[in-house]
């Protein structure tokens, strides 16, 4: 199975469902880093956008609402579950969105489709990423721009590994992080993401460290840690003894962020910009 078959079924299975369920507190952990993003949506003009790896569509209809009606926006992914999540929202919202369920790396999107470019997260996961890039520089015109967020390092965030760290004697069937493969840290150095850039065309391209502060409700946390990402899926996979002496522990090692009613933690990401032409 190559990468991006890996990729294809793992959207579109289990962490797929467990990110559908959880929207709306993911909507709440990773909204300040999508507000980053769209800060590059002007509220006065209509704009052609793409929001790649679109997930259950958060950004994508925040971005069409920034735009007060004007312009269009499109969400991509590759998870049907997720897709179909994207469009039951933009169906409450009435915003004018649409979504494709595809892999933007190859779809064939129109030329000169898009304005901007926009992604939350969404473009770590490509098999092949000079090539996913070139070809979404092919959809943009020829004032477009690109301009998204993705994790920097694991040493950067801890928060984000914290329930792989305490799971490490707990639950033997967890899958280790594959390193130099798409993933969440695929693009955690920056001279790495800048030669991928350069190397699929685009131009002007600007990299900027971020903190971005993050919080959630307690009450919220072990519904997070046990519904998305890899201990998620690894408890899933525990019997019932293992599941239950685990939970505890892991909850325990978030103690660290928890503070009051709220978990705290940074959100260490780059923010990169491009222009292609």
């Amino acid at each position: 199975m190559t990468q991006e078959q890996d990729q294809a079924q793992l959207w579109n299975g289990p962490a797929a469902i467990g990110w559908v369920e959880l929207q709306e507190e993911m909507d709440r952990i990773l909204g300040p880093c999508g507000d980053r993003v769209l800060e590059a949506v002007p509220a006065d003009a209509g704009r052609r956008v793409l929001d790649v790896g679109c997930g259950t569509g958060g950004m994508t209809v925040a971005a069409a609402q920034r735009m007060q009606g004007l312009g269009h926006v499109t969400g991509v992914d590759i998870s049907q579950p997720m897709i179909a999540a994207a469009q039951a929202r933009a169906a409450r919202s009435n915003a004018p969105v649409e979504f494709l369920c595809a892999d933007a790396a190859h779809y064939d999107f129109p030329a000169v489709a898009f304005d901007l470019i926009l992604s939350r997260f969404g473009v770590m996961f490509f098999d092949d990423p000079v090539a996913a890039f070139a070809n979404l520089l092919r959809s943009a015109s020829p004032s477009a721009t690109l301009r998204f967020v993705a994790w920097r390092g694991m040493d950067d965030n801890p928060f984000m590994t914290t329930a792989e760290r305490a799971a490490a004697g707990l639950l033997p069937n967890l899958a280790p992080r594959r390193t130099c493969a798409p993933g969440q840290f695929a693009f955690a150095g920056q001279d790495f993401v800048r030669r991928i850039l350069i190397e699929s065309g685009w131009r002007k391209i600007g990299i900027q460290a971020v903190d971005v502060p993050c919080a959630f409700p307690e009450s919220s946390l072990e519904r997070y840690f046990t519904t998305v990402g890899p201990v998620a899926m690894a408890l899933k996979e525990a019997d019932e003894t293992t599941r239950r002496n685990a939970i505890p522990e892991l909850r325990a090692a978030f103690h660290p962020f928890v503070d009051g009613e709220l978990v705290r933690f940074t959100a260490a990401c780059w923010l990169v910009t491009a222009a292609a032409d």
